[in-house]
């Protein structure tokens, strides 16, 4: 099954290797014109929407692979009259229970394949699979059935009415293209070689992947939604965040997200060729406790799972002095695992102070005390101390790590900081094999995605420490459910206060957004859960060419 699979998709890639051979783009001389090289630190790290983890991942899969309809640049997640069409021309609520979809007649997979409402039920079930493991999944649980009425049209029905159940039909899912896919077992398909050499249905065609260096993506000037207006995107690792901006300062490269702290943004605004934007952000940074034992994971681990130790240390940590040290007006110290894009967040909500002397009190109630007189708590003969993962390719989570580590060091708790190749760091964080772990999360407009990070059955998914509260699951779970705002802005509080006291982690910043963009660039537009959403519908006019935007395939 799996050979013929692969025979499927090489045929596909083959044929569009061939037109675009047989048909090369001329060199850009008129309007349709541009090549836009963006900047980001680590490549991505597979093109199956569903397998992906990583932000260029999956920024990268939504320029190849359309949802049914995309939310609107006010991030309403209650209001399907905001939404903008993709696959589906259109919707209706058939009752409180029931949508349905009908799929644009001209929707096409770019080897020439009709898209059809087969698609959309076969992309449902890879995602709500278990072995898949998509980050999704818990949002999908209350969608009961996707069935196909005929090739066009497809049927979403849910288990209860609840405010996002529109969002949660179509924000979630890229639909995959089951004539190529659908042979692959459900085990082998994060692994499968559609990953490195996807065929998509979006307005830009995958070209090639240079493995550590870049990921080339070709306009499809017949996409049925309207020509893109650049005609080349090459995604390039940088390395690391100084190289990257560096270049972007340069002139080298086009565009970059996460511009840095104060003096970047301050640099980026100086330079005659670019402009800065800025926008509040959907991403936060904490640092996830392990509970359990990172040598023997049948284990509560000796630290962490005691709820006192891990309040103890997230109030040790000035985490506003973080924040002012590197970012400084950029970021807010965040009231929980929320970003500052959600319609949650709250300056009033309730969270864990800095109190180093409660601290001290809270450890030496819990047997730690410095008997050796060395500077550091021990009980039973052990010193507290503990390993904390970082990735080397995020400046601010280095910086904080450091600041953090002096901060625990002056109650006595010793800080190893173990910094990590990003694909490294981001395949130590399912394995529970570390102490502690400085993690990040981003690119939801959503309260629900608490539950995809946080919630008990998020263990696939992000919540690696394996943090579970029956309490917490059962207010998240209501506040989603919740039928009007007011409810569920108070339920989501709650929920927030819960995991706030239970401490399963420090949230420690949620910073600003700031992305450089080419001054060259026209129609430029960013939103916060995906900040190069509409860059398909960038564009450069003939008068304001630059070398990068005249080429030939």
């Amino acid at each position: 099954m799996t050979r013929l699979s692969v025979s499927r998709i090489a045929t596909a890639t083959v044929v569009l290797a061939a037109a675009w051979s047989c048909n090369p783009e001329p060199t850009c001389t008129g309007d349709w014109c541009g090549t836009a090289v963006i900047l980001t630190v680590p490549e991505p790290d597979v093109l199956l929407p569903p397998a992906s983890r990583t932000d260029v991942g999956i920024a990268i899969g939504d320029l190849l692979f359309l949802k049914l309809a995309d939310i609107g640049p006010s991030l309403n997640t209650a209001d399907d009259n905001t939404f903008a069409p993709q696959l589906a021309e259109s919707w209706r609520f058939v009752d409180p229970l029931t949508i349905e979809f009908t799929i644009h007649p001209e929707a096409r997979w770019q080897d020439g394949v009709p898209v059809t409402a087969a698609d959309v039920v076969f992309t449902f079930n890879v995602y709500r699979d278990s072995v898949i493991g998509a980050i999704a999944l818990a949002r999908l649980d209350r969608i009961t059935t996707v069935a196909a009425v005929d090739e066009r049209t497809v049927v979403v029905r849910f288990s209860r009415p609840y405010a996002e159940q529109f969002f949660d039909a179509v924000y979630h899912t890229r639909i995959l293209p089951k004539h190529l896919l659908d042979s692959v077992p459900r085990e082998r398909l994060t692994s499968h070689p559609f990953g490195r050499e996807p065929v998509g249905n979006g307005p830009y065609r995958f070209v090639r992947w240079n493995v550590g260096e870049s990921v080339e993506l070709a306009a499809d000037s017949s996409f049925f939604l309207g020509r893109p207006g650049l005609r080349r995107i090459v995604w390039q690792a940088s390395g690391d965040p100084a190289t990257g901006f560096t270049r972007l300062l340069a002139d080298e490269a086009d565009a970059m997200d996460n511009l840095g702290g104060p003096d970047n943004v301050r640099r980026a605004h100086e330079a005659d060729h670019l402009r800065v934007m800025e926008y509040r952000s959907s991403a936060y940074a904490y640092v996830a406790f392990n509970f359990w034992d990172a040598e023997n994971l049948n284990a509560p681990h000796p630290l962490f799972s005691d709820r006192d130790v891990r309040r103890a240390i997230t109030m040790a940590v000035d985490r506003n002095a973080i924040v002012q040290a590197i970012f400084g007006a950029l970021a807010a110290v965040p009231p929980g695992p929320i970003s500052q894009a959600l319609w949650i967040w709250s300056d009033d909500l309730a969270q864990l102070p800095f109190d180093s002397a409660e601290a001290r009190r809270l450890l030496a109630g819990r047997g730690w005390a410095d008997s050796d007189g060395d500077g550091v708590l021990d009980r039973d003969g052990r010193p507290f101390e503990f390993e904390l993962l970082v990735p080397n390719s995020s400046t601010p989570r280095l910086r904080a790590s450091q600041i953090m580590q002096d901060q625990l060091r002056r109650i006595g708790i010793t800080v190893r900081i173990s910094e990590m190749d990003f694909r490294s760091f981001v395949d130590a964080g399912p394995t529970r094999q570390w102490d502690a772990y400085f993690g990040a999360y981003g690119g939801e407009v959503s309260p629900a995605s608490i539950k995809e990070v946080w919630g008990t059955d998020a263990f696939q998914a992000f919540n690696h420490g394996r943090y579970s509260n029956p309490e917490f699951d059962g207010v998240v779970q209501a506040a989603m459910n919740a039928p009007d705002v007011a409810a569920a802005e108070r339920l989501w509080h709650q929920a927030l206060n819960i995991v706030s006291n239970d401490a399963p982690a420090i949230w420690v910043y949620s910073p600003t957004g700031t992305t450089g963009v080419h001054a060259r660039f026209e129609n430029v537009t960013v939103r916060p859960d995906q900040w190069t959403s509409s860059i398909w519908q960038w564009r450069v006019p003939a008068a304001k060419q630059h070398d990068r935007d005249r080429y030939a395939n």
